[in-house]
């Protein structure tokens, strides 16, 4: 597929996106069978048994260490009673959507190192989340996993100037996304959120991959934001995966503030956080 020609829009961008990118169809079959009333369990259940790869990795998933149930979780229908309906819709967009872009060169994005970063992240959102007593802590999972989705999208409709991009970057020795916003006017993080708004995800999941970066930018969301930040620093800096940044991104000080975690409990955190990271990639990897 040949590049965008310039100007880059973010709009421009996603319709170029939109023409050969797609939600996951389980998702979207999905989504909108929760979203009607009358749908039950049972048909909720059908319809992720019809991927066989997806069921696998969601029963995968449900029996993981992320999750610690006592008893064996050995069908769909029990991972929805027990999981919820939209938490597992949510842990199905995140079991899926590694499979939607593809044919990136190595030399662009390392895809293995670049959703390892990704599932880390999404760890590490998630145990931050259980750690605030927050519900519904999938959300964090799912935004976690999909907070450089902007960047895939990049390396899909602009490769060309993302190598350029990257290039620049290194030379001037600065941060990536503040780069692309010099050169390009938006980054990853705002054409991530903006794809993620188009595939009509909830806004508690596309606003914190939107202000990632920016998290005091967050109106509805500031917290899962300022968490998804602070989850993406701890896995720059310990250096999970890797998805374009060279540097570590600064903490915002407001961001730190309004979670109000005590430091002591960060070493807790990463410590519960690593075994869990190599587990769930190794199940959201499988077969890509």
């Amino acid at each position: 597929m040949a590049e965008l020609t310039p100007p880059f829009t973010v709009g421009r961008i996603l319709d170029r996106t939109r023409t050969v990118c797609s939600p996951p169809f389980i998702y979207s079959r999905l989504n909108e069978a929760i979203s009607h009333p009358q749908t039950s369990i049972k048909e909720i259940a059908q319809i992720i048994n019809e991927d066989q790869g997806l069921t696998v990795r969601l029963l995968k998933l449900a029996n993981s260490p992320l999750f610690g149930y006592f008893s064996k979780v050995d069908t769909i229908s029990r991972a929805v009673t027990i999981v919820g309906t939209q938490q597992l819709r949510d842990l199905a967009l995140a079991a899926s959507v590694m499979g939607v872009f593809k044919g990136i060169p190595q030399e662009l994005m390392n895809m293995s190192a670049f959703w390892r970063h990704s599932v880390a992240c999404g760890i590490f959102s998630r145990n931050l989340a259980v750690y605030l007593r927050e519900s519904n802590v999938e959300r964090f999972f799912v935004a976690g996993i999909l907070h450089d989705l902007g960047q895939l999208v990049m390396c899909t409709t602009i490769p060309e100037t993302v190598a350029r991009l990257l290039e620049l970057s290194r030379s001037k020795q600065e941060l990536h996304h503040l780069t692309e916003r010099q050169e390009l006017g938006f980054d990853h993080a705002e054409l991530g959120g903006a794809l993620l708004n188009a595939w009509k995800l909830p806004i508690n999941i596309a606003e914190p991959v939107a202000a990632h970066h920016s998290p005091d930018a967050a109106r509805k969301f500031p917290l899962e934001a300022a968490v998804v930040h602070l989850a993406d620093i701890f896995c720059q800096a310990m250096k999970f995966g890797f998805s374009g940044e060279l540097y570590v991104s600064p903490l915002h000080a407001k961001a730190w503030e309004r979670l109000g975690i005590p430091v002591n409990m960060l070493e807790t955190i990463v410590q519960q956080s690593e075994p869990q990271i190599e587990e769930v990639f190794s199940i959201l990897a499988e077969d890509q």
